[in-house]
């Protein structure tokens, strides 16, 4: 990664000459302004990329709200995903629409707002004036429009890819036209002039649909050490929720499936028994958080849970600042491809990070040094390291100390963007020649 293979451990790249830089992000389920993780990685790596001189035009599905703006242009182009449109593709496909159900009128709707997608995108920047140098596109599912783009304009394509998104959808929603979101995905990386990846399983996945290795850079998530930091307060947080002087420990995330809430709660009365007065402090919201009130309330652990819901992710630091470490216990399962945010987020605020020895997360976290890594899904394991830094606190203390230190030097959204221009330059170089 970064160059060598290792996750954000390598030498720095230099500034890179200001570029005009187009971003497309055409998923729908992306609002740039929000709390997402996704959102937040869209909205601080163009900050970062604003920060080094170049100027960015983001060009976006869905606009969002809740957070400020970043330093960019933003363009807003909804996808156009008309009952006529919708109806078009199903013919095209020879789906009958009458029995569609509402997962294939999805996907038939973001086939048909692709399809329009790219004369959209360069209409918009012809009517801004702007003239990119180069296309960064984030991958999306049944999307192809970048190409389309970069084509039009003479510009290579640069093609970041977040997940195996096919086998996502499938996996733990939905998928009908599964054979057509293979081609699609297959065909962009392929036809992409660079790809990056945001994790060596990532990297492996794009080899397998048939990317050359040399053409792929593996970059992982970042962080803004500027407001992620240990001078945070804590305080106002522990008072909202009475936590007083108690160990606390964290978690934050959108509560999906592979989150690993039901291990993390299983696990909590191992650690509760170390720890009696240990609260589990859940920041934000997601499809497993009805079910997570109903156990607490079942259990009755209201008095170790505290469910805070959403929180703005500006907020964020504040949360991490009343916690004692925080936990990332994702399910174990094949390809493990996430470079989670609050793994680096949690490392810059000072607070020791503990994590399923799984992927990227063994890069991201140094373990006995900024972290402990324990077995995936194992319950003993994972309280023997919770439990173990909650009663040793000059260790967690030192650790959270390395955490910044590694944050810093590694992970910061400014380094990222640095060797992404670097890339960008590279990429461009030869078509300037042409």
């Amino acid at each position: 990664m970064l160059g060598d293979g290792q996750s954000g451990r390598s030498a720095s790249f230099p500034r890179t000459s200001p570029m005009n830089i187009a971003y497309l992000c055409a998923d729908r389920g992306i609002p740039v302004l929000g709390d997402k993780g996704a959102s937040v990685h869209v909205r601080e790596f163009v900050t970062a990329l604003a920060g080094q001189g170049h100027e960015v035009t983001l060009l976006c599905a869905t606009r969002g709200e809740g957070n400020a703006c970043p330093p960019v242009r933003i363009i807003e182009l909804p996808s156009d995903e008309s009952p006529e449109a919708v109806a078009h593709e199903a013919t095209r496909l020879g789906v009958s629409i009458t029995e569609a159900g509402g997962q294939l009128r999805r996907e038939l709707g973001k086939l048909a707002g692709d399809r329009t997608l790219a004369a959209r995108v360069v209409g918009a920047l012809d009517r801004a004036g702007v003239r990119p140098d180069v296309l960064y596109e984030r991958y999306a599912l049944f999307h192809r429009a970048g190409r389309a783009v970069a084509t039009a304009l003479h510009i290579p394509l640069v093609l970041e890819v977040n997940a195996p998104l096919v086998v996502e959808q499938e996996r733990f929603r939905q998928l009908h036209l599964k054979a057509l979101a293979d081609a699609v995905e297959t065909e962009v990386m392929c036809h992409a002039d660079r790809l990056v990846a945001v994790s060596d399983a990532m990297r492996d996945y794009a080899v397998s649909r048939g990317v050359p290795a040399d053409r792929i850079a593996v970059l992982p998530n970042g962080v803004d050490t500027a407001r992620f930091n240990p001078e945070a307060d804590g305080q106002p947080v522990r008072e909202r929720y009475g936590l007083g002087g108690r160990p606390v420990i964290g978690f934050v995330g959108s509560l999906k499936p592979w989150h690993g809430l039901e291990f993390l709660v299983d696990a909590m009365a191992l650690v509760r028994a170390r720890c009696p007065d240990v609260v589990l402090l859940v920041v934000g919201t997601g499809p497993g958080l009805s079910e997570l009130q109903a156990r607490v309330a079942r259990e009755g652990i209201a008095g170790h849970v505290v469910l805070a819901g959403r929180v703005a992710h500006n907020d964020v630091p504040a949360h991490l600042a009343a916690m004692d470490l925080t936990v990332a216990p994702y399910v174990a399962q094949d390809g493990f491809y996430f470079s989670p945010l609050k793994v680096v987020e949690s490392l810059a605020a000072g607070r020791p990070v503990v994590a399923p020895r799984l992927g990227q997360l063994t890069s991201l976290i140094h373990e006995g040094v900024t972290g402990l890594l324990y077995s995936p899904g194992d319950q003993e394991s994972f309280a023997d390291c919770v439990s173990g830094l909650l009663l040793d606190r000059p260790r967690r203390l030192a650790m959270g100390l390395q955490a910044v230190a590694a944050a810093r030097t590694n992970f910061g959204w400014d380094r990222i963007a640095r060797h992404v221009a670097a890339l960008v330059a590279d990429v461009r170089l030869p078509r300037a020649v042409q």
